[in-house]
């Protein structure tokens, strides 16, 4: 027996991620539930945003770590993803949402074997 699977416009995933109390990515109408990450995962991802943001210092660019979402528009498909990278850096001044960010300048992902194919995308 097969589940039909459920789509939501990105209006719906806003409204639902905003009031739910785990994190969700979308992709193309699909959400998916984020699994928690590893005491060691955390760490390497808490290094780097430091550096990062140490780095960065005294600029105009801002930092963030997981909880900030990532909007990407699929070129010349007209589909949306919301993810939540480990790390990244906004630059663009335009990027005024509390929620999430539209253009990032800078996106890590710290791999793991479980999420690796998820990740490299």
């Amino acid at each position: 027996m097969s589940v039909p699977l459920t789509y939501l416009t990105v209006q719906e995933y806003l409204k639902a991620e905003d009031k739910s109390e785990i994190r969700h990515e979308y992709i193309a109408g699909q959400v998916f539930a984020m699994s928690g990450g590893s005491k060691e995962h955390n760490t390497i991802t808490l290094n780097i945003a430091s550096r990062v943001r140490s780095h960065l210092r005294g600029g105009s660019c801002s930092v963030f770590m997981a909880d900030m979402k990532v909007r990407i528009e699929l070129a010349n498909e007209g589909k949306n993803i919301f993810y939540y990278p480990d790390v990244i850096v906004k630059s663009d001044p335009e990027d005024k949402d509390r929620f999430l960010l539209n253009y990032p300048c800078l996106i890590i992902e710290v791999r793991s074997p479980s999420t690796e194919t998820t990740d490299r995308r």
